[in-house]
């Protein structure tokens, strides 16, 4: 269902940029709401996600001890990490450490100062790929290039709100971090598609 979310939100970013009103927008919205509560209350696994979002203290060794532990790493880091290759939550208690939960452990390892630059990272592609898109030579470049640039910030977004526990968990990637060979090779042919739009910008 994360990757759904993901395909939405790139595709009501280019309606919107192609200049369909919010009020069709938010209809839409309003119409597929009902259906995504089913598909979240009829499927036990999306239901206990949803659960522990919302009772993490609450059961930390059940349903919420995922998230309970990438919180845990988190605080561990402090200001400047513990070091790199030191995480100690990665080894027996942070599930799926090296895929969907990196970011927790980027955070243990290089502390504040390391969390605060993957996301400065992030923040440049997103104002690289916003400016490519406002200079493209023509509106299916323009609409290429927010599309893309959408693809790989909001996916990093969710990413991090899933290890912040500010949304609940997802299985989404985080971009040209998390393991992954077909995450990586997809983030890196849109981002070359991207440069060659940003190479022929006005």
């Amino acid at each position: 269902m994360g990757t759904a979310a993901m395909i939405l939100l790139i595709a009501l970013t280019l309606l919107f940029a192609a200049g369909l009103s919010l009020r069709y927008l938010g209809w839409a919205a309003a119409a597929t709401l009902p259906a995504a509560c089913l598909m979240i209350v009829l499927v036990p696994y999306r239901y206990q996600r949803v659960q522990a979002f919302f009772s993490t203290t609450g059961d930390p060794k059940g349903h919420g001890f995922q998230l309970f532990q990438s919180l845990i790493a988190v605080g561990s880091g402090g200001l400047t990490g513990v070091g790199l290759m030191e995480s100690r939550q990665k080894l027996f208690y942070l599930p799926e450490a090296h895929t969907d939960f990196i970011f927790a452990v980027l955070s243990e390892e290089l502390g504040f100062i390391g969390a605060v630059a993957v996301v400065a990272l992030f923040a440049v592609y997103g104002w690289r790929g916003l400016r490519a898109a406002w200079k493209a030579p023509d509106a299916f470049g323009r609409l290429l290039a927010l599309g893309i640039t959408t693809l790989v910030v909001g996916q990093a977004l969710i990413n991090l709100s899933v290890v912040l526990g500010v949304v609940p968990t997802k299985g989404i990637p985080l971009p040209f971090i998390s393991y992954g060979g077909s995450s990586l090779l997809v983030m890196l042919l849109a981002t070359g598609v991207l440069l060659n739009i940003s190479q022929h910008a006005e």
